[in-house]
């Protein structure tokens, strides 16, 4: 499965409520600035990026070294191994929802290596979601870039980004008409992730939600 549609990079979906490439609020865990991404997938996005953490009088020998200590490991790391370093989380406003009811929906990244890693992409999109399998609620055929692109972190950075999602389903009934679709009662899988190779491991993670 792919990754979210950036119908340019970012993409817009129709089962979200905004677009999904806005900036990621991004951390370390040194608590140094946030860095900033490609996020995909269509919210309101409530991201915050901040500056990098720079005292503007220039770097000092120490930082120099450590970065340059630190690039030099993370030339050397296994994509496979890179890869195996992010984890993922997803987590919703609340675990139970009327029908028609918006999802508020918050996802992590997290490089848990103490070295910088980029985990490549077949496309332009870096991360993608789900819900019941759907790729951002929609069963409507995604187009993106086929240029490669990397998922970037510093050692130990965080990246977050928060949407929502206006909890239907869109369907495309032919070429020029979309239906929208309140789902069934029940219980919905959403799961975000990262868009790496098909054949290659995926980070990712899971919630589950009930629809009364």
């Amino acid at each position: 499965m792919v990754g979210p549609r950036p119908r340019d990079d970012p993409s817009e979906s129709p089962g979200s409520r905004s677009r999904s490439g806005s900036s990621f609020s991004s951390s370390s865990s040194s608590r140094q600035g946030p860095g900033s991404d490609r996020p995909t997938g269509d919210r309101r996005s409530r991201s915050r990026s901040h500056p990098g953490s720079s005292s503007g009088f220039g770097t000092d020998t120490d930082d120099d070294s450590r970065y340059t200590t630190a690039t030099f490991l993370s030339a050397l790391l296994p994509t496979a191994l890179g890869r195996r370093g992010i984890a993922v989380s997803v987590e919703t406003d609340r675990n139970v929802y009327d029908r028609d009811d918006p999802v508020e929906i918050t996802v992590e990244f997290k490089n848990r290596l103490p070295i910088p890693v980029e985990v490549p992409t077949p496309e332009q999109r870096c991360w993608g979601w789900t819900v019941d399998g759907e790729l951002e609620a929609s069963d409507e055929r995604r187009y993106t870039r086929e240029r490669p692109s990397s998922f970037s972190f510093r050692g130990g950075e965080r990246k977050q980004s928060s949407f929502t999602w206006n909890g239907r389903f869109e369907r495309v009934r032919d070429r020029d008409r979309h239906e929208s679709v309140v789902p069934d009662p029940g219980e919905y899988e959403i799961r975000a992730f990262v868009a790496t190779h098909e054949d290659a491991y995926r980070p990712s993670d899971a919630t589950t939600i009930e629809i009364k």
